[in-house]
């Protein structure tokens, strides 16, 4: 059932960067225990509207292929039963606060002593140290920190954040990838680590050349929209009823752009020679560019620069992504029976292996604690009446 068959992962995290971790290991054959808070469960259970029956669309999207166990931590009990199942994983994943899960004799110093083998992935919004260790980490407020938003959005517009919460998925990737490379190490050395991923270094480190441009050069960045600020023209341009997104990003495609779109006088224009000159001269030459593909619809570009070599699309709304057959060729969209909403749709996993399978079927995401008593029964080996006990006393649901 997947390369990472046979692993175990606690995960004790919410919302997005750390379930998405979770579930692409999840993806890949591991077995993820999702610990949730009883009566509650994670926040996205509530991120609603649109609901699916009982449950969010938004808690689906990053938390199939997982076991659910309703356990509240703060209590003596409930922390007992945490610390017995990090003795019998391989991997805990959490995105608390620094130095809250300590509190509750949960933190990586303490859970070592008794695991000293597992991998105990932390991510936070700041890192476990620092002036801002101590701030809730959200991804809006880790992007506008570290850069992202700055320059995002129209030219001469305020700043914008993404469509979606990158930096919090991008430090999901970064933990994943993580957690792979100390499961390699732990194969050489015995020992498990502790990882300490967090929002803002992620986002830092995904400046990549805007970075480079102000620490080797001191050139501050700006937001240019859809376009690039060191290759013209790549960016997108209005249509008679939509959009297109077209590069030229050497000589050669410029001057196949310019042919393509019967404009073959720009490709001999001294003002538009090579990049460095087109990157000086972009108002003029992006003016005229806009022009002439307000004169044609969509479709009509597309079909002019289909088998151009030219890289060119169209910004797809939602719902055409999900129609594009190059999506549908793909098997983008993974289906699955939810015990409560009945069929959902998902966005199924980006990679494909040549030997390696992934889970297929896939596991729907889990209703609260939907696996509670099997998890409780199976790895600890509680019986009936330690399980009634718990419920009673609130500790688990």
């Amino acid at each position: 059932m997947g390369p990472l068959s046979g692993l175990r992962v606690l995960d004790i995290s919410r919302v997005l960067a750390g379930p998405y971790c979770a579930m692409i290991l999840g993806d890949l054959g591991a077995e993820i225990i999702k610990l949730e808070i009883p009566g509650k469960g994670d926040d996205t259970r509530s991120f609603g509207p649109p609901f699916c029956g009982t449950e969010t669309a938004y808690f689906f999207s990053v938390n199939r292929n997982k076991k659910s166990i309703a356990v509240d931590m703060k209590q003596k009990e409930g922390a007992t039963i945490v610390k017995e199942l990090a003795k019998q994983s391989d991997v805990l994943i959490e995105n608390y606060i620094p130095g809250k899960l300590s509190k509750m004799g949960l933190g990586y110093s303490q859970i070592k002593e008794i695991a000293p083998k597992l991998i105990y992935c932390s991510i936070s919004g700041y890192g476990q140290t620092g002036p801002y260790a101590q701030r809730a980490g959200y991804d809006v407020i880790a992007s506008g920190i570290g850069g992202l938003m700055h320059i995002t959005g129209p030219q001469d517009g305020a700043p914008c954040k993404v469509g979606v919460a990158m930096t919090d998925l991008s430090t999901g990737l970064y933990a994943y990838g993580s957690i792979l490379a100390a499961i390699m190490e732990r194969q050489k050395s015995g020992t498990g680590q502790h990882i300490d991923c967090n929002l803002l270094a992620t986002q830092v480190a995904s400046l990549v050349n805007i970075s480079s441009n102000y620490l080797n050069a001191g050139m501050e960045a700006k937001r240019y929209g859809t376009a690039h600020e060191s290759i013209v023209p790549y960016q997108s341009f209005k249509t008679s009823d939509g959009y297109i997104i077209i590069g030229g990003v050497n000589n050669n495609q410029f001057q196949s752009v310019c042919k393509l779109i019967d404009l073959p006088e720009l490709c001999t224009d001294p003002r538009y020679i090579d990049n460095k000159l087109r990157v000086t001269n972009r108002k003029s030459l992006l003016h005229t560019l806009s022009e002439r593909f307000l004169q044609k619809s969509t479709d009509e570009w597309l079909n002019i620069f289909e088998d151009s070599g030219i890289p060119y699309g169209p910004i797809n709304t939602i719902q055409q992504v999900f129609s594009d057959p190059q999506v549908l060729h793909n098997n983008l969209i993974q289906e699955m029976d939810h015990p409560t909403a009945g069929r959902i749709r998902l966005p199924a996993p980006a990679v494909k292996f040549s030997e390696s399978k992934l889970v297929n079927p896939p596991e729907p995401p889990p209703t609260l604690g939907q696996h509670t008593h099997q998890v409780l029964t199976q790895l600890l080996n509680m019986d009936k009446d330690e399980i009634k006990h718990l419920i009673k006393k609130g500790v688990i649901q």
